[in-house]
């Protein structure tokens, strides 16, 4: 199968129904997108598909043929992106673990919604677990990276 993932086209052996995380993480060595807990209850293994995230935990390889794959190490194609920028000024990690999905998460909710209130943070992240209790922090960062794409005219 070809894949378009992080902006290049890379060809991997793996059976179609192969969960997108593993073909991520052990056929291309993309060791970002972490495993949680495989049920698509926690949210770390969060990419996004065509701009859309997704749990690639349960998202089968076969789901991914044809659509723009792109993991935490593609976000930033040119640097780091705004997501990233606000979660470093923000101090929101604490161990790490589930941040990425929250990144991925957050970055596809800018995309749709540059100005979301708390209600629509709250709703897009719901669902992802941090054992940290960063949410507070995460919350933040999401309006901090908001203000820093309507200064920088990103999107």
């Amino acid at each position: 199968m070809e894949l378009d993932v992080n902006g290049k086209k890379v060809k991997v052996e793996a059976p179609k129904d192969a969960p997108l995380l593993w073909v991520l993480r052990e056929d291309l060595g993309l060791t970002g997108t972490k495993y949680g807990c495989g049920i698509a209850q926690c949210g770390a293994c969060t990419v996004h598909l065509d701009g859309e995230a997704v749990r690639s935990c349960v998202t089968p390889v076969s789901a991914a043929l044809g659509k723009k794959v792109v993991t935490i190490e593609g976000l930033g194609a040119k640097g780091l992106h705004p997501v990233q920028k606000a979660w470093i000024e923000e101090d929101v990690v604490q161990c790490g673990y589930c941040q990425p999905g929250h990144i991925m998460t957050a970055a596809a909710l800018l995309a749709r919604n540059p100005r979301p209130s708390d209600t629509d943070i709250n709703k897009a992240m719901a669902g992802l677990i941090c054992r940290c209790g960063t949410y507070e922090r995460v919350r933040k960062a999401i309006h901090t990276a908001a203000a820093m794409m309507k200064e920088g005219g990103v999107r």
